[in-house]
């Protein structure tokens, strides 16, 4: 299905609206929940600032210094002042490089009035809230091709707007950008632009290092694709005939693939060898400024120094920085975080669990025979009238399925799991698909075949007054019909809302959050 048509743009611009309508209110929420909440004295990396503060800067902090928050200033740091702690080197160079280059053209004008990092803040409120209405439309365009069905896409990207890791979408992380590169390199792949494809899943393992998974996706659907093509070729031909057209099918596929799969690997190499560059050659020697190199004796920050020590991932036989880092600064590895005093993170990461586990469980259910097969054939698959199925049974949901589960469990038994829930919700369509299929399946008012509905019932509603510069779409007439929606639809828009807005008034203020 093609997005051209004219109620696909339609309801692009109803995305559109609807994504720009809660990045404002978000960040007006922020600014609002940081004043209004003292600070939580958090111990967090919080480097000296390098200038003093010119005129717009206290504006700027009010407004926008919630968004600089965690793991946030690490990104603003390396964004400011470059890779010069071993840690920084856990987050990846392609979201502060974008930063750095906004605040240094874009809002160059205002250098009189702002400190470098007070445009960085400026910068990251720009950068996020363009980047996420591209991603609210690539998921949009991804959608309409894997689930065939135009209503589902646009209830998807409108759940997406409310998305639980709206916090990490809107603040000074690269969740927003590697969301749309992720949705706008697999919206390529399915519609054959394979290389323009690989380029934006290569710049996402630029952006995030889950991003080498999304490798599975350039070696799975074109084998999936070329055995198609070779079924109906083969059709009707005896058994061996059809194994040694299936062996050539997948060997001619391969090398292509594999040099796809290079264009997504390479960045995490050449950012792997730049750490070792700067940290295991003898020659290299960076000049840190001495209230740096104070914080880092303080701390016990690594910096490049050649005339001390190497660091002993330096001798491992293929050096992995990012994994050293992971391991020693902040403690990640198999079963490391399932601890009693862990429980109420686990349970922070409960809600996104359960929906991604139920994901996986109800299309296993619907497609068995399928699923057994590895979604290389049609065994067993009939909708309606004898035809494949459409919407969240789709055939080419399988490998989103298969992408999600394989996240699910790396992230629960392999990381801390309170990142759970930005880590699958910047990562996986399934997330949103499966929310959207649960609404549309138990929902009445959204069954309804009058789009009007919505402002017939309620419309003095107290979400009324919230969405009145809204359009009328299937979100706000669940929440402008509140009490008439059924439990399911509590469940689902209960969890996005709640966490969209907790993670404003926590995170912003330095208070643990997921």
């Amino acid at each position: 299905m093609l997005i051209s048509d004219k109620n696909a743009k339609l309801d692009i611009q109803t995305v559109l609206r609807f994504a720009a309508f809660t990045r404002v209110l978000a960040l007006l929420l922020q600014a609002v929940l940081n004043a209004a909440i003292p600070d939580h004295p958090a111990d967090a990396f919080s480097p000296p600032r390098a200038e003093k503060p010119l005129l717009l800067d206290p504006l700027i902090e009010v407004l926008f210094g919630g968004l600089g928050r965690w793991d946030a200033e690490h990104f603003l740091f390396i964004a400011e002042r470059g890779y010069l702690y071993e840690h920084n080197h856990a987050f990846f160079p392609l979201f502060p490089l974008i930063l750095r280059s906004v605040a240094a053209t874009l809002l160059w004008p205002l250098s009189d009035f702002l400190t470098f990092r007070g445009r960085l803040l400026v910068a990251v409120s720009i950068l996020n809230s363009a980047v996420f209405l591209l991603s609210a439309v690539a998921l949009y365009g991804l959608s309409c091709i894997v689930l065939q069905d135009r209503k589902l896409a646009l209830i998807t990207s409108l759940i997406y707007c409310l998305t639980p890791a709206n916090v990490f979408m809107l603040a000074g992380y690269s969740e927003c950008l590697y969301a749309a590169l992720i949705f706008g390199g697999l919206f390529l792949l399915e519609r054959g632009f394979t290389l323009q494809a690989s380029v934006l899943l290569g710049l996402a393992t630029a952006t995030r290092a889950n991003g080498l998974v999304n490798a599975g996706f350039l070696l799975y659907l074109p084998l999936q694709q070329s055995l198609a093509q070779a079924e109906v070729m083969i059709k009707g031909s005896e058994w061996h005939i059809r194994f040694q057209k299936y062996i050539v099918t997948a060997l001619r596929f391969l090398p292509k693939s594999l040099l796809h799969i290079v264009v997504i690997v390479l960045p995490f190499c050449f950012f792997q060898y730049y750490g070792y560059h700067t940290f295991c050659m003898e020659s290299m020697n960076q000049e840190v400024s001495p209230v740096l190199l104070l914080l880092a004796k303080e701390k016990g920050y690594r910096v490049p120094d050649a005339a001390a020590f190497r660091p002993s991932w330096c001798l491992a036989p293929i050096p992995v920085l990012y994994s050293y880092i992971q391991d020693v600064y902040w403690d990640v590895g198999f079963l490391r975080y399932f601890q009693f005093k862990q429980i109420p993170n686990f349970l922070l990461a409960l809600p996104i669990f359960i929906l991604t586990g139920m994901a996986s469980y109800i299309y296993i259910m619907a497609n068995p025979q399928y699923c057994l097969h590895l979604g290389l054939g049609r065994i067993g698959i009939k909708g309606k009238e004898g035809k494949p199925p459409t919407g969240f049974y789709s055939l080419k949901v399988f490998v989103y399925v298969v992408h999600c589960s394989v996240l699910l469990m790396f992230g629960t038994f392999c990381m801390h799991v309170q990142v759970l829930t930005r880590f699958l919700a910047s990562s996986s369509p399934i997330v949103y698909w499966i929310s959207s299929h649960i609404l549309l399946s138990d929902e009445p008012i959204l069954q309804e075949d009058n789009n009007a509905h919505g402002q017939q019932k309620d419309t003095k509603s107290y979400f009324s007054y919230f969405f009145m510069s809204c359009p009328n779409n299937p979100v706000t007439q669940l929440l402008m019909n509140w009490r008439n929606c059924s439990f399911p639809t509590w469940c689902i828009l209960g969890y996005f809302i709640l966490y969209w807005f907790l993670g404003l008034a926590l995170h912003c203020n330095f208070l643990p959050w997921t």
